[in-house]
């Protein structure tokens, strides 16, 4: 019998060993650098807590964490209504279906830096897609980038067209509902609308509950497009976008490192919000089910 234990413990030594390794030993790393000042050419210098107070005195870091923020706030729930709109239309048989499912997910595969070129160009003042369009209804070229009003609506005008990517499993949560529950709705006089708020939703609570939560830590994590882009007046410096330089273009390691440990903290409670309170409108089926079974 203590063989057999001794052999289950070789058997996991690998990943055990990964684990300390690549996990564990780096966050012990990144913690201690947090607390350093360091350039990765020199010996760290250790400075305590001297990043994280330097850090909210720091103008362009209260800016960055504004703007994600304000960014996040509006593109989650936009996300999420479009993408949940799509599936709700591709969600039926009709000819040529799966074309147009395929055709909406089609930008989650496409590489991210090549949809931040792609965007550059439609956004561009002077030759861009979208003044092209505007100007032949009479409307004077827009600086979508170029204006600090117009830099946050930019990057919405992505997450919309992006939105086919979270398509995917909402279509797969609509096609796991039971047909007898819309049946009974009908019987009982609900009209489309009813049935999408009664039937629908409460059904879908999960799968919404998932992309939430996937959604604050995207949109918090924003970089690939937004250093790319970028926008006027800061707008469309994003917080991740303000680490990468601190980090790479100053060499403030330390000081990015604090930054990164912030962002985590922030993304840590946030997420600890949202399942504090999922219980109130997340609605699992398998648990009815239980207690069904329990009553009988």
């Amino acid at each position: 019998m203590r063989l057999k234990q001794n052999m289950g413990y070789v058997y996991i030594m690998p990943w055990i060993l990964g684990f300390f390794i690549f996990t564990v030993a780096p966050l012990g790393f990144a913690f201690y650098i947090g607390l350093t000042e360091w350039d990765t050419f020199t010996s760290p210098t250790f400075v305590g807590l001297d990043n994280y107070t330097a850090l909210f005195k720091d103008e362009n870091f209260l800016k960055a964490l504004w703007v994600t923020i304000r960014f996040a706030v509006i593109s989650v729930p936009l996300g999420i209504a479009t993408s949940l709109l799509i599936a709700c239309l591709v969600n039926s048989k009709v000819r040529g279906v799966s074309f147009f499912r395929t055709a909406l997910y089609l930008p989650a595969v496409v590489s991210g830096v090549s949809i931040s070129l792609l965007w550059k160009w439609i956004l561009d003042k002077d030759f861009g897609l979208i003044n092209l369009v505007l100007s032949k209804f009479g409307i004077e070229p827009l600086g979508w980038l170029s204006d600090p009003h117009l830099v946050l609506p930019s990057y919405l005008m992505m997450v919309v067209w992006g939105a086919g990517g979270g398509m995917l499993t909402y279509l797969a949560g609509l096609q796991d509902i039971p047909s007898h529950l819309y049946e009974a709705a009908e019987i009982d006089g609900a009209n489309m609308f009813q049935k999408f708020k009664t039937v629908t939703l409460p059904m879908l609570s999960p799968v919404i509950f998932y992309n939430l939560v996937m959604g604050i830590v995207g949109a918090m994590r924003k970089f690939s497009d937004a250093y790319i882009i970028g926008g006027a007046g800061n707008e469309g410096r994003f917080y991740m976008v303000y680490l990468y330089e601190n980090a790479f273009n100053y060499l403030k390691m330390g000081y990015a490192t604090a930054m990164g440990w912030i962002l985590f903290v922030i993304i840590l409670v946030l997420t600890l919000i949202v399942f504090k309170f999922s219980s109130a409108w997340v609605f699992y089926s398998s648990e009815v089910n239980k207690k069904t079974k329990k009553g009988k």
